[in-house]
């Protein structure tokens, strides 16, 4: 005759095996996390522009404004509420952006104020931008040397090593040559500074790559934007190739990306020439940056 079973008696107690407790505390952490994560999208945003904006309503440190005269002559020329304007900028940049010294190079003050004001120039128009994306600044006593992978003509890879004044990575750095950020800064009608030029390619990246069409501008804007630079980037190789005088660095022509950086160098630095010779495409980077450089020139 069949025994009946007590399974009460005789189940395995899975308390007794902890797994009903781990599987409590897995529950219960991912309880916690989700509501952290929820919590700081909706309150988030908020705290950080709180925070910015205690940041921006200190006192400009007369130190510098010091370096800032000195070393970033384009900063004497925008007017006050513009400078001021900048000085906040600034503020939020230095606070937020952390700066590393690299070959041995210690980074002070002068390299922190002169490298920000620079870069701080590109968000007059656009105030509480601040280069989402970006975490650490890295500056070298002098310009470095990159190494690249390049297939060749028959599919080989080869080696090629470069030296850069800088450069910009996707996923939040910008590398940056001591020297040629204050050169860049020393003179602020050459249009060459390597500081805009690198945070033109950190704007550029924001979405994940750069193909210098930087979402800042806006889907609305995309379709003219996208026209009026392959027209001008198209001119710009037509006139290389036929040996013709161009305002822009060749460099320029060498993809979509560093022709947006290097037009972004005219604009701020050349601002009537580049309209003067590229109207439409000066107009389009006026839009984009939401400002009128011929005004402080």
């Amino acid at each position: 005759k069949p025994v009946p079973i007590d399974f009460a008696r005789h189940r395995p107690h899975l308390e007794d095996t902890g797994y009903l407790k781990g599987a409590g505390m897995l529950f219960g952490a991912i309880v916690v996390i989700a509501l952290l994560v929820a919590g700081w999208i909706a309150f988030g945003p908020r705290l950080v522009a709180r925070r910015r904006r205690r940041v921006a309503a200190q006192p400009f440190p007369s130190a510098w404004a010091r370096i800032l005269d000195e070393r970033v002559p384009a900063a004497g020329r925008l007017p006050p509420a513009l400078r001021r304007r900048l000085e906040q900028e600034m503020q939020v940049f230095l606070a937020e952006k952390d700066f590393h010294g690299c070959d041995g190079l210690a980074i002070t003050e002068e390299m922190r104020v002169t490298i920000a004001a620079q870069a701080c120039l590109m968000l007059l128009g656009r105030p509480g931008h601040h280069f989402p994306r970006l975490r650490q600044v890295l500056v070298y006593p002098a310009p470095f040397v990159v190494r690249r992978e390049r297939r060749n003509a028959i599919g080989l890879v080869e080696e090629h090593d470069r030296v850069h004044s800088g450069e910009s990575w996707s996923h939040g750095q910008v590398v940056l040559s001591w020297p040629d950020t204050l050169e860049g800064g020393r003179d602020p009608a050459d249009g060459r500074n390597v500081v805009i030029h690198e945070f033109a390619h950190q704007l550029d990246q924001e979405k994940g790559h750069a193909n210098g069409a930087p979402d800042i501008a806006g889907f609305h804007r995309h379709p003219r934007w996208s026209q009026v630079m392959a027209q001008e980037y198209g001119v710009l190789q037509e006139r290389l190739r036929n040996a013709e005088p161009v305002l822009l660095d060749p460099y320029a022509a060498t993809d979509p990306a560093e022709f947006f950086a290097v037009c972004s160098e005219a604009f701020f630095e050349l601002p009537h020439h580049l309209a003067a010779w590229h109207p439409a495409l000066f107009e389009e980077l006026a839009r984009l940056y939401r400002l009128d450089p011929r005004a402080w020139a």
